[in-house]
């Protein structure tokens, strides 16, 4: 019997125990981002203001005395694009559950979900400023190559400088607070990723940022700019070490971005209520960053069950359908 590699364990596993209870309780298939560019005529409707003027239908404009358009079917082909954060502080988690496992993991099972109704499906891995591109393709033999490319390790960004230690000494990776930090090695540039994608996906695409948006850059503008183009999903994982501190006393708090390190009473209730305030704050200015982009964005955690997140994603967004239908 063949030796299975990591990834195509991991494939199994995923097709097996999560798209199996995903497809039973998705009804349809996907819709394209590309709406109206269809070849099947499905009928005629009056010419308005904006309308792309080669769709006129001269002949049935002539019968009516008024411009008439002819309406298609749109196609089911899709272009999808994953944008997956690798930076330092998607490592935060528990052994084989933190966020690069579950982005992993999300990333497979969206590119399974639409390769399979032979939808094309490529991807971007930002790597800490390192980008690599995994052309589109479509197939269970193109989806287990990206897994291959998510198995290997994202490239080391250099870390900051060291504090001494502490009596009680913990390493905690990750982000104490919610804002940025911009020191030593630099955090992750969310706009240099988002830009990045749209010099990737030339053509209108459905677009999925899979990140924990925790880094820097105007990636509110880039976003916006990249939404006007393609139609873009963003997907949040977070884990609890993004937002809770243990009640351990001193600890060393290491940005796992920067590698900044900083020795904090993790008991102190004024640090502990700093903490959940920076926290609040973030999450309400990426909430409002999102919403002004006009981007869905929903949230993953690392503790919770894949499959709910991933059924409410897909109806929220629209993208499943029950059938070809005129646009």
């Amino acid at each position: 019997m063949p030796v299975r590699t990591a990834p195509e364990r991991l494939l199994l596993r995923l097709e097996w125990r999560v798209l199996r209870r995903i497809e039973g309780r998705i009804a349809g298939g996907y819709r394209t981002a590309a709406r109206g560019t269809g070849t099947d005529l499905a009928g005629l409707r009056a010419y308005v203001e904006g309308d792309d003027a080669r769709h006129i239908d001269w002949n049935a404009t002539a019968r009516r005395c008024e411009p008439q358009l002819r309406v298609f079917n749109e196609d089911r082909e899709l272009t999808a694009w994953l944008v997956l954060d690798r930076s330092a502080s998607m490592t935060v988690g528990a052994a084989g559950r933190g966020k690069h496992d579950v982005l992993r993991e999300l990333a497979v099972l969206v590119a399974l979900m639409f390769s399979r109704g032979g939808n094309q499906v490529g991807a971007l891995l930002y790597d800490n400023g390192a980008v690599r591109a995994v052309p589109p393709g479509a197939g269970r033999r193109h989806v287990l190559r990206l897994a291959t490319e998510l198995d290997r390790p994202p490239a080391p960004r250099p870390r900051a400088g060291t504090v001494p230690g502490s009596p009680r000494r913990q390493r905690r990776r990750g982000r104490a607070g919610g804002g940025p930090a911009e020191s030593g090695g630099g955090t992750t540039d969310l706009a240099a990723m988002l830009d990045a994608a749209a010099r990737v996906a030339r053509r209108r695409s459905l677009v999925i940022v899979i990140s924990d948006f925790i880094g820097s850059g105007d990636w509110e503008r880039s976003l916006l700019r990249l939404g006007q183009r393609h139609e873009v999903v963003a997907l949040r994982v977070v884990d609890p070490a993004d937002e809770e501190l243990p009640d351990a006393g001193l600890v060393v708090v290491e940005d796992a971005e920067t590698g900044e390190q900083l020795v904090i009473d993790s008991g102190d209730p004024l640090v502990r209520a700093r903490l959940r305030a920076a926290v609040a704050e973030r999450d309400a200015l990426l909430a409002a960053g999102m919403r002004r982009a006009g981007v869905p964005a929903h949230r993953i955690d690392t503790t919770a069950d894949l499959v709910p997140a991933l059924i409410g994603v897909v109806a929220s967004t629209g993208l499943a359908g029950r059938g070809r239908g005129p646009r």
